[in-house]
C-alpha cells in the first residue's frame, strides 16, 4: 500500500473529526457538515488548497444571496431548491467555481430542512463553512517542497537519457537496426511525467518563494526527449555506413559521457560545429545510397545541436 496515500487518508479522517468536534462544541446545528467541508477543502498542494478555499468562499456568498432570493419568492420547497440549484450551478460553472456546487449546496439544504433563513440559522451555516474551510486549509499548510523526491526522479530521467545516447552511439554503427527497443523512449517519457508532476507539486507548495528551476529543468528534458526520438527514427533509416558514421557515433558517446545537469554544453557545441564544418569539406558521395546516408547523418548533427542548445539555454537562464 502506498505510504503517502495512507498518510493522506489519516490526515483527512482526523481533520474531519476535528472540524465536527469544534462545530459541536460551539453548539452549531448539522455539525457533521463541517467535517464534509473539511474533507472537500483538502487538496494536493498549498496553492490548490488556498485557491479552492477562495473560490468556495465567493461561491458561498453567492449561494446565500441566490437562496434567499428564491426561497423568499417561491417558498422553502423542492421547486424553490431546484430553481436555486439551477441558478447556482450556472453561476459556479461560468465563474470557474465548479468544485463549490456540491459543498455549498449542502449548506443551503439546511434552510430547506428548517424552512427558514433566520439570522441565527444563517450564522450557523456561516460558522459551519468557516470551521470546515479553516481546518482544511490549516491541515494542508504543513506541506513542504519535496526536493529529495524530485532529485531522485530527475536523476532517473537523466540516467535513461544517458542510456539512450549510449545505445544510439552503438546502434548507428550496426547494419542491423532492430536491436534498439523503442520501449526505452517510452519509459523515458513516463519518468519525465512523474518528475513533472513532482516539480509542479513542489512549485505549488511554495506560497511565498517561487522557484521555477525544477519545472524549467524537466521542461528542458521533455524537449530533449522529443529530439532523441527523432534521432532514433533517423538512425533506423540508415542502411549504409559511410565513414562519417563513426564520427557521429563518437559525438553521441561524448555527449553521453558529459551528460549532467551542470554542464552548459559549450564544449560539446564546439565539437559539434567542428564536425559539421568537417562534413562540408569531405568529397562528394560516390552514389545515391551514400548521399542519402550522409544527408541523414548531417541532419542528425543538426538535431543533436538542438538537443545541446536546449541544455545551454537552461544553463544560462539558471546561472548563479
Amino acid at each position: 500500500m502506498n505510504h503517502e496515500k495512507v498518510i493522506k487518508s489519516i490526515k483527512i479522517a482526523l481533520a474531519a473529526v476535528l472540524a465536527i468536534t469544534i462545530a459541536a462544541k460551539l453548539g452549531l446545528k448539522f455539525s457533521a457538515t463541517a467535517g464534509i467541508i473539511t474533507v472537500l477543502s483538502i487538496q494536493n498542494t498549498k496553492r490548490e488548497t488556498l485557491k479552492s478555499a477562495a473560490n468556495r468562499t465567493f461561491a458561498f456568498l453567492g449561494a446565500l444571496l441566490l437562496s434567499a432570493a428564491v426561497f423568499f419568492s417561491i417558498g422553502f420547497n423542492l421547486t424553490g431548491f431546484a430553481l436555486y440549484l439551477l441558478l447556482f450551478a450556472l453561476l459556479c460553472l461560468y465563474a470557474g467555481w465548479g468544485e463549490a456546487i456540491a459543498m455549498d449546496s449542502v449548506l443551503i439544504t439546511h434552510f430547506l430542512t428548517e424552512r427558514s433563513m433566520s439570522l441565527p440559522l444563517i450564522g450557523n451555516e456561516i460558522g459551519l463553512f468557516l470551521i470546515g474551510t479553516t481546518v482544511g486549509v490549516a491541515v494542508n499548510m504543513h506541506l513542504r517542497k519535496r526536493g529529495d523526491e524530485f532529485k531522485k526522479l530527475s536523476d532517473e530521467v537523466d540516467g535513461r537519457i544517458k542510456g539512450i545516447l549510449d545505445h544510439m552511439s552503438r546502434l548507428l554503427l550496426e547494419e542491423e537496426k532492430n536491436r534498439f527497443d523503442i520501449n526505452c523512449i517510452v519509459q523515458l517519457k513516463e519518468s519525465i511525467e512523474r518528475a513533472r508532476i513532482c516539480a509542479f507539486n513542489n512549485y505549488n507548495n511554495a506560497i511565498w518563494k517561487k522557484d521555477t528551476y525544477e519545472i524549467d529543468y524537466i521542461q528542458m528534458r521533455q524537449e530533449q526527449s522529443i529530439v532523441l526520438q527523432e534521432i532514433y527514427e533517423n538512425i533506423k533509416s540508415i542502411t549504409r555506413l559511410p565513414r562519417q558514421a563513426h564520427q557521429v557515433a563518437q559525438l553521441l558517446k561524448n555527449i553521453e559521457q558529459n551528460y549532467h545537469r551542470n554542464n552548459p554544453a559549450e564544449e560539446l557545441l564546439k565539437d559539434l560545429e567542428s564536425l559539421l564544418s568537417d562534413f562540408k569539406s569531405h568529397e562528394l558521395p560516390l552514389n545515391r545510397e551514400e548521399f542519402e546516408a550522409r544527408a541523414i547523418l548531417f541532419y542528425i548533427l543538426k538535431q543533436l545541436k538542438r538537443l545541446l542548445m536546449f541544455k545551454r539555454a537552461f544553463a544560462l537562464s539558471h546561472r548563479e
